[in-house]
């Protein structure tokens, strides 16, 4: 099973979370929403085989960026995975709109010409985010619970970003019309927890093998694939 987006930063007890996850060897990337969050916990997570914590920058913390880009600075060598970036220019995020491009604009020069996986956050500023990954080339991403236009959806597709799939989105009717619209070897899935209620990705692969015509194992089987091919731009 594999968790390409979560917080567990965020969970009651980190511990019991990563342990849980560790040992039912769940590959988990966890985000964090400040590089200052990234700094408490890499050190705790390096003698873990199937858990990863990513460097974040997260738009809705805008106003605590700037004094947050000497750290970012500081770690972005110290993984491969950047998480949760991107913009938010929906009604809880348009006030730091020029704040969060800022931002957005200085994470991508910083990764530019690196190694790195990076999951994007995009709410109602998905051609905004695309735009800016084209202008600085940058080829391997994950867009985060997507939830844009079909026509903006058919050019992240073309550009061969993935999107991450969580329990939520197969609740929505937009979310089910989105999913249905992405090749299946752009897809993986995520829980995006602690923001989901019950998330679970088991439902998301029963959703997917009944979409695709496959059996769960066999989807199972192209996430996971899917997963190593996305690795590959890393090694």
């Amino acid at each position: 099973m594999i968790d390409v987006h979560c917080h567990f930063d965020m969970a009651k007890n980190p511990e019991i979370y990563i342990s849980d996850n560790e040992k039912g060897q769940i590959i988990t990337i966890g985000m964090t929403n400040l590089p200052s969050h990234f700094q408490m916990g890499v050190n705790h997570l390096k003698r873990h085989k199937y858990i990863r914590l990513a460097l974040g920058l997260h738009p809705l913390r805008a106003k605590e960026h700037e004094k947050e880009y000497s750290k970012f600075r500081k770690y972005v060598n110290e993984t491969s995975y950047i998480g949760e970036v991107g913009l938010d220019f929906s009604r809880e995020g348009c006030s730091t709109k020029e704040i969060q491009t800022k931002s957005f604009e200085f994470v991508l020069d910083c990764i530019k010409g690196k190694q790195k996986i990076i999951s994007l956050h995009s709410r109602r500023a998905e051609k905004e985010v695309l735009d800016m990954l084209i202008d600085k080339d940058i080829s391997n991403a994950i867009f985060h619970w997507y939830s844009g236009s079909v026509s903006t959806l058919h050019k992240i597709i073309s550009l061969g970003f993935y999107f991450s799939i969580n329990s939520a989105m197969i609740q929505s009717d937009n979310g089910k019309k989105n999913i249905a619209e992405i090749p299946k070897e752009l897809v993986l899935t995520e829980t995006d927890f602690p923001f989901i209620e019950n998330s679970n990705i088991n439902s998301v692969y029963q959703h997917l093998a009944q979409l695709w015509g496959e059996s769960v194992s066999e989807t199972e089987q192209i996430i996971d694939s899917n997963f190593r091919q996305i690795l590959q731009n890393i090694k």
